[in-house]
C-alpha cells in the first residue's frame, strides 16, 4: 500500500519562545496574577483542533487533565485490496454494511497513516473476525497484495480461532479470473458477487456466533498482554 509517513513540523510559535501578554480591558480593576487563566498554546490548537475550555478551579499550574480513553472496537471484517482498487473496496464495504448489516468493517486504505505497513496489516487482520481479499486484475500486479494474502493465510493456519477467516472475493468490477488466481487461493471457496447465490454465501460465512467467539478471544488476549506489561 502506498501510505506515506507523515512528517509533523515543530510549531514556529512554540520555537520562538515568545510569551503572551495579558491585556487589561477594565479601568481601575486588576486581576491578581493567581487568578489569570492559563494561556492556550497555538500549537495545541493546530495539533488537536479547537482548545478545551478549562475552569479556573481546574487550571492549576502543573496539573494534567485526564485524557478520555478511546475504546478499541473488534471489527467484523477488513478488506485487503490493491492500491488502484480503493474505490471498489469502499463499494464492497458499503454493500456488506448497508445491505447485509455486517458492521463495523474497514478497508486497508483507511488504516492509520504514518505507521509501518506491517503494523497496520497485523492490527487489521488480528483486530477483525474476517479478512476479505479483493481479487481483481490489479491484485496480481501489486506485490504488497501477494504478501498480504500469504500473511493472512499463515495467520489463519497458526491460530485456531482464525480458521476459515480468510475470504477471497471476486467483485463485480474487474474480477480476477479463476484460472489466473494463485493456486493457494483456489483451494478456498471464494465469494462471487455476480453469482446468484451471493447473498446465501454471505449469510453462511459471516455468522454472529463466529464473530462473538473471536471477539472474546481478542479481548482476553489484549487483557493478558496489558497485565503482563504492567507487571
Amino acid at each position: 500500500m502506498g501510505i506515506g509517513k507523515s512528517k509533523i513540523d515543530a510549531c514556529p510559535l512554540c520555537l520562538s519562545g515568545s510569551k503572551s501578554h495579558s491585556v487589561d480591558t477594565s479601568r481601575g480593576h486588576h486581576e491578581s496574577e493567581s487568578k489569570k487563566p492559563e494561556a492556550v498554546s497555538s500549537c495545541d490548537v493546530m495539533h488537536h483542533g479547537s482548545p478545551t475550555v478549562v475552569g479556573q478551579e481546574e487550571a492549576v499550574a502543573g496539573e494534567e487533565m485526564p485524557q478520555e480513553e478511546v475504546e478499541e472496537v473488534f471489527l467484523k471484517f477488513v478488506i485487503l485490496h490493491a492500491d488502484n482498487d480503493t474505490g471498489e473496496a469502499l463499494r464492497v464495504q458499503h454493500l456488506l454494511q448497508n445491505d447485509f448489516g455486517i458492521k463495523p468493517g474497514i478497508i486497508f486504505a483507511e488504516m492509520p497513516c504514518g505507521r509501518q505497513h506491517l503494523q497496520n496489516l497485523d492490527d487489521a487482520v488480528n483486530g477483525s473476525a474476517w479478512t476479505i481479499l479483493l481479487l481483481t486484475e490489479n491484485f496480481l500486479r501489486d506485490t504488497w497484495c501477494n504478501f498480504q494474502f500469504y500473511t493472512s493465510l499463515m495467520n489463519s493456519v497458526n491460530r485456531q480461532h482464525k480458521y476459515n477467516s480468510v475470504i477471497p472475493m471476486r467483485p463485480l468490477n474487474n474480477p480476477l479470473p479463476r484460472e489466473r488466481t494463485p493456486f493457494v487461493l483456489q483451494t478456498i471457496s471464494a465469494l462471487e458477487e455476480e453469482s446468484c447465490g451471493f447473498s446465501t454465501q454471505v449469510k453462511r460465512i459471516f455468522q454472529e456466533s463466529v464473530y462473538k467467539t473471536q471477539q472474546t478471544i481478542w479481548k482476553e488476549t489484549r487483557n493478558m498482554a496489558q497485565r503482563q506489561f504492567v507487571a
